[in-house]
């Protein structure tokens, strides 16, 4: 049997060996570099072909998330697995975006990596428990949105987007072509159905849905 090739990469020494130690005592897998920054990762995955990538998401001149997109564009054979110290739905957005087939945390690294990597390289995913569970979380949010939005009317869509962008009521009975008072009971409407309070959360329900940008 052909062990699992693996590349470490993260900015710290000591981690990178305390990594190699726990993977290269697990029978089947070997460690074939190590690497200090997402680009110098790139470059020995093109010379080395590893079979998995154990890679930090913060590092210097090419973050961990974009080093992950760009081999799994180039080297689509090569599965990532991500190493944060961050339980963030932000951080793990980024990494599922990028491609990573795995997420694990640092704090558990060390019982937690081996299944991970040898998960991956039968093309498995696998993620530390909280970060399951905060994936969980973000899709039962992502349906709780998408119900939402089906509540609304194409009308209600087009309203919620004028409002989220700063338009006042009669801006948007003149966009649309519609009376004050029509414009006023869609926003009623909308607050009632979105529970909305004021023009803040209907703001935060348009990002949520991808109406308008955050920020």
């Amino acid at each position: 049997m052909i062990d699992t090739k693996v590349l470490l990469a993260d900015d710290h020494a000591i981690l990178r060996e305390g990594l190699r130690m726990v993977l290269d005592a697990e029978k089947g897998l070997t460690v074939v570099g190590e690497a200090e920054n997402g680009r110098e990762a790139l470059e020995m995955v093109e010379r080395l072909q590893p079979d998995v990538v154990v890679m930090d998401i913060a590092m210097p001149y090419l973050n961990g998330a974009e080093a992950t997109r760009q081999i799994r564009r180039r080297f689509p054979q090569t599965r990532v697995v991500i190493l944060t110290m961050h339980e963030d739905p932000q951080y793990l957005s980024q990494i599922v975006k990028a491609g990573a087939i795995g997420c694990v945390l640092k704090r558990s690294a060390g019982t937690e990596l081996v299944t991970a990597v040898k998960a991956a390289s039968r093309s498995e995913s696998y993620f530390s428990p909280t970060m399951a569970t905060m994936l969980l979380d973000t899709y039962r949010m992502q349906m709780a949105d998408q119900s939402v939005e089906d509540l609304l009317t194409e009308r209600e869509r087009e309203i919620l987007q004028l409002i989220a962008e700063g338009r006042t009521n009669q801006e948007i009975a003149d966009l649309l072509v519609l009376s004050i008072k029509t414009v006023q009971t869609h926003r009623a409407h909308l607050m009632e159905k979105l529970d909305a309070h004021d023009r803040t959360d209907l703001v935060k329900h348009a990002i949520r849905l991808g109406m308008i940008p955050a920020g």
